[in-house]
């Protein structure tokens, strides 16, 4: 009985250690290979300040009423946050995943992003750039792994597009519907 237990212990650690081992080789491969980081890049001019781009960006519980991609984000846009993120692609597909926020610069820069690392990986940004009469409204992505051979990015962009106009019209065409937050309740302004 010991024994059986012993032997059972040691092939689950084999077991790891061979997963953790292709992870890694994976992920190296995946570095190499041509076609293994894929990104997406799109941008609009929106004559707001970076202060209501920011706003609209952080009341992620708005998001159903202008958002046409992401409709839904649900959790805490904070640093470490684990959120939830509900895609409508423009070809109909939907799918929700489950990003970390990485890194917030107040009225800059939001970014999130997760994956299988090896697999399938992406980093999504989303930046304000002030400009002289307007701000410039940039979503940018980079996807890593294998698996990014076989993506769609195509439909990804155009979201990434539908979303950067359906934000540019809720901001240019005043005024503001209701749904909005208190950003010093979120992040102090700098």
């Amino acid at each position: 009985m010991i024994y059986q237990t012993i032997q059972t212990a040691l092939q689950k650690i084999r077991w790891h250690t061979r997963l953790r081992s292709w992870i890694t080789w994976t992920s190296l491969l995946a570095l190499f290979l041509p076609g293994a980081c894929k990104s997406v890049y799109t941008q609009t001019a929106i004559k707001a300040s970076p202060a209501e781009i920011w706003s609209a960006l952080m009341a992620n519980q708005c998001y159903p009423e202008w958002n046409p991609y992401h409709v839904r984000v649900e959790g805490f846009l904070q640093e470490g946050n684990t959120i939830l993120v509900e895609i409508h692609k423009p070809n109909g597909s939907q799918i929700t995943i489950h990003p970390r926020v990485l890194r917030i610069e107040p009225q800059r820069l939001l970014v999130w992003g997760g994956g299988i690392p090896g697999l399938f990986t992406g980093e999504h940004v989303f930046e304000i750039i002030e400009r002289d009469t307007e701000v410039l409204f940039v979503q940018r992505e980079e996807f890593y792994g294998l698996f990014v051979l076989f993506a769609e990015l195509e439909t990804i962009e155009e979201g990434y597009t539908q979303m950067n106009a359906a934000l540019k019209v809720r901001l240019e065409n005043r005024p503001i519907p209701n749904c909005a937050i208190n950003l010093q309740s979120i992040h102090a302004l700098p």
